[in-house]
């Protein structure tokens, strides 16, 4: 595809980026997928059918090799050939399926293709696989550089000092090691839950009841199999379904994903709004243009995109998560359309976490800046002094007194220092008040960056 003519900016304009992805939710990928789901479930019946017991299976190995590591093989073409046909994209890849078996001296397996499947037992699998596969090889390898960018910031930054702002005024003083700290703090758990997910899946038939299966062969038991095939495919079991996997694994996955973008959502803004300040400065890439008509600038673009795709792909998973738990009776088809957009959540997930890396990487602490704003707000030690007074039992109304003294007040150093020498103090409470700066009232913020 031409990327100037795609109708997705995610195989357009941003094509470079989102394309690790392609080998995972493509239609190509998809194809592939469900045929090597096929195969698999074909390998597992071969044996316990006396017409097929003692066939030579090395044939259909080579043909899931080719499938599985030559994308380019013409596979995924033939298939959507005989879709033109059937309409039908699973059983456009069985009478694929019986092409090549009958090709390559298998005829005899021919009637175990699809066997007592209905097309969500493939295609069930076969998504499972692709999601697991992009999380595993694209998504977490993405997110765990950028977590620990985080953390390499809140070690590197621990001491250094910055005006903390709450309602967006300066508030008590914190460090910026500090504050990348919380946002690794909240992201490492929910990494944590992300590596370990697993989808389920299920492998029983129209109604989930294995009709088929115990009509044609009683003799099996059928749900010992359908479950060791399942985990072999590297699922948890779903021992009870309708025609369909109910996805209230995939919907946890989906919540769990619009959470990690929600923190990282918050931290893109957060980081905006430093550059905003000038507490942080940003690398002057040569050749780069941030306005067409104010040379000057330098735009926090990466986290301003990520924002934006951030917004794009939570819409994305809340419908998922909202509508894929949620199908008529036994089934209706409304899910199949909503799963071919999870590539399109993945791809603007994936440049949302790729943006905030590389906006972090070209981000350099202004400490000159962040000193003077210290400097200049000698108003956040009130928070101090009201708690020695309180500490001491000094005074009876310790708050009304330091409000009256501060609230909206341009406090200056020697104004706070008189302050403090006329309140009825010992003089040791005085001398800790007195060497205290706002530099210097920053609690316990440097080890906590180093927890």
């Amino acid at each position: 595809m031409m990327t100037l003519d795609a109708l997705s900016p995610l195989d357009g304009r941003y094509h470079s980026e989102t394309s690790p992805l392609a080998a995972y939710f493509s239609e190509r990928a998809l194809i592939r997928e469900r045929a090597l789901v096929e195969l698999a479930w074909l390998k597992t019946l071969a044996p316990m059918f006396s017409f097929s017991a003692d066939l030579d299976l090395s044939p259909l190995a080579e043909l899931e090799k080719e499938i599985a590591e030559n994308p380019e093989s013409g596979m995924a073409e033939a298939v959507k050939r005989h879709e033109q046909t059937t309409r039908h994209d699973i059983k456009a890849l069985e009478y694929y399926l019986h092409e090549e078996l009958r090709r390559r001296g298998l005829a005899a397996l021919v009637p175990l293709v699809h066997f007592a499947c209905t097309s969500w037992d493939i295609n069930n699998i076969a998504w499972g696989r692709m999601i697991r596969g992009a999380l595993q090889s694209v998504m977490l390898p993405q997110l765990r550089l950028l977590a620990g960018s985080i953390s390499e910031r809140a070690a590197e930054f621990a001491g250094m000092p910055m005006l903390a702002r709450t309602h967006g005024q300066p508030a008590s003083p914190t460090t910026v090691g500090k504050e990348f700290a919380v946002f690794f703090d909240r992201l490492s758990p929910r990494l944590a839950k992300l590596e370990q997910w697993k989808p389920r899946g299920k492998m029983n038939g129209a109604s989930g009841n294995y009709n088929a299966h115990y009509i044609a062969r009683p003799d099996i038991d059928w749900r010992a199999v359908s479950q060791n095939f399942v985990e072999s495919q590297g699922m948890h079991f779903a021992a009870r379904t309708t025609q369909i996997e109910p996805y209230d694994d995939l919907a946890d996955l989906f919540d769990g994903l619009r959470r990690i973008n929600i923190i990282l959502l918050d931290f893109c803004r957060d980081m905006w709004g430093y550059i905003a300040l000038d507490y942080f400065c940003q690398e002057n890439k040569s050749g780069e243009t941030g306005s067409s008509t104010m040379p000057h600038k330098i735009n926090p673009i990466d986290f301003e995109n990520g924002e934006g795709n951030i917004g794009v792909a939570n819409a994305l998973f809340l419908h998922f998560s909202e509508k894929l738990p949620v199908s008529r009776w036994q089934r209706d088809l409304s899910d199949s359309t909503v799963l071919r957009n999870i590539g399109a959540a993945f791809g603007n997930t994936l440049l949302a976490w790729g943006g905030a890396a590389r906006g972090l990487g070209r981000l350099t602490p202004n400490a000159p800046r962040m000193e003077a704003d210290l400097d200049a707000n000698w108003q956040v030690l009130a928070e101090a002094v009201l708690t020695i007074l309180r500490a001491e039992n000094a005074s009876e109304d310790a708050y009304e007194l330091l409000k009256d003294f501060s609230r909206g007040a341009n406090i200056t150093r020697s104004g706070l220092h008189d302050f403090i020498r006329g309140l009825p103090l010992g003089e040791d409470a005085k001398a800790r008040l007195l060497s205290l700066t706002p530099r210097g009232y920053c609690g316990a913020a440097a080890p906590l960056a180093g927890q």
